[in-house]
């Protein structure tokens, strides 16, 4: 333990939290470019090398569970090390991965490029658990907007990335490369650079600072003080189970929808620069209300914030669903409310999680949960490509639609005060 650390006074632990949104903000803006690789093109990439729609799912299901296993590792290791080392790590992870999936296609490798894909996946999670860096070190009543700020910032990749497919298309055919490989190429140099601001500049790790702090002010209360009582642990534990089943319902409905959308584009003679305008969309759509959302969630609650999540994924599901397939314009909103559904129940899910955890569990739990948000994300891509085989793009996006509203009953089971721990 640091002796020196209880002569922090909140001015200084206010200037480490900035620094540490600042370093997160840098490094997510290039991690998000490294993110929108995958979800853009490699389906597609799947789908010709396996020559049928109905298994190029198993594309993001790859990612997803290759995500899941990072985010326990991720989680892991923050919890023994903290949040430096971890996150570079994971960023890391997923530069060699975007690696391995451009060599995958020069070799016409399925194996190499399913490998390559799980191990992309680290990169996706890695992105996800930056949120949490935010909070360490934020005061109770600005956790939400602590989680959007470190959301906020991989607008800026996430957004570019889609919309660099052509261009990105021409540099690799320009190395004698596929040119569905040029995402990846972004990819790749995006999250090593990632992993490379992390490690060299988040300093002090939040996640150490933020325990030991927590840990000093823990022995300086009065031994008196009356114990936390067994209702209390008993509604932690329900805001961190609630918190997580609202981020799982999310993200299988987000998963399932917006995989199969770039297959239902080509389909119906799309070209790829609209593919790319449309997730690029959609994952704006993911990350750029996330400001508004943690001011949303600090101001009226978790609990109403993902109630309108559920509302939101709705009205996506119905709108993609009856959209006329040549309607480039019906599936922009679609799509653009997807990602917004999926904001607005990813941030205020988290939120309970930060609510209902304590300091010597909080982040070994949040990777655990991260684990279980990724296998259902798994699921649902896999799922959602037979699906689409088998009932259309309409059926498929009018189901995801109902199932979000599974998040409505759900939230009775939350306290309604937050629980302090």
């Amino acid at each position: 333990m640091n002796p020196h650390i209880s002569l922090l006074t909140p001015k200084q632990i206010d200037r480490h939290y900035r620094r540490t949104l600042k370093v997160v903000v840098v490094s997510q803006a290039f991690g998000g470019a490294g993110l929108a690789a995958g979800l853009t093109v490699g389906v597609l990439i799947m789908e010709d090398m396996l020559g049928t729609e109905a298994l190029s799912g198993l594309a993001v299901a790859l990612l997803t569970l290759g995500a899941a296993l990072a985010a326990f590792l991720v989680g892991r290791v923050t919890q023994k090390a903290g949040r430096r080392l971890a996150l570079g790590f994971g960023f890391g992870s997923g530069g060699v991965g975007a690696l391995g999936v451009i060599a995958s296609t020069v070799v016409d490798s399925p194996p190499l490029f399913f490998v390559s894909l799980f191990l992309y996946g680290a990169g996706t999670a890695t992105n996800l658990q930056a949120r949490y860096a935010g909070t360490d070190l934020a005061p109770a009543e600005r956790k939400g907007t602590a989680i959007s700020i470190a959301m906020v910032a991989t607008t800026l990749g996430a957004v570019a990335g889609p919309n660099l497919v052509e261009p990105m298309g021409s540099v690799a055919a320009s190395m004698a490369l596929d040119p569905l490989t040029g995402p990846f190429i972004l990819g790749a140099a995006a999250y090593l650079i990632a992993g490379i601001i992390l490690l060299a500049m988040l300093r002090p790790d939040p996640f150490l600072l933020a325990r030991e702090i927590e840990i000093q002010e823990a022995q300086h209360l009065d031994s008196e003080a009356e114990p936390t009582t067994g209702l209390a642990s008993l509604g932690s534990r329900r805001v961190v189970l609630v918190g997580a089943l609202v981020m799982i319902i999310s993200q299988i409905v987000m998963v399932a929808i917006m995989t199969m959308t770039p297959i239902h584009m080509r389909a119906h003679d799309h070209a790829l620069g609209a593919v790319g305008l449309v997730i690029g969309l959609h994952i704006a759509g993911m990350w750029l209300p996330s400001l508004v959302t943690g001011l949303l969630v600090d101001k009226i609650g978790a609990r109403l914030t993902a109630i309108s999540s559920g509302v939101v994924l709705l009205i996506s599901g119905l709108i993609a669903a009856f959209a006329p397939n040549n309607n480039l314009a019906g599936l922009i909103l679609a799509l653009v409310l997807l990602g917004v559904g999926w904001n607005l129940g990813l941030i205020s899910g988290t939120t309970l999680v930060v609510q209902g955890t304590a300091p010597a569990t909080r982040a070994a739990t949040q990777g655990s949960i991260d684990v279980w948000v990724n296998i259902f994300g798994a699921g649902a891509g896999v799922f959602s490509g037979i699906m689409m085989s088998a009932a259309g793009f309409a059926a498929l996006s009018i189901a995801g639609g109902i199932m979000a509203l599974i998040i409505v009953p759900t939230l009775w089971l939350a306290p309604r005060k937050p629980i302090a721990v």
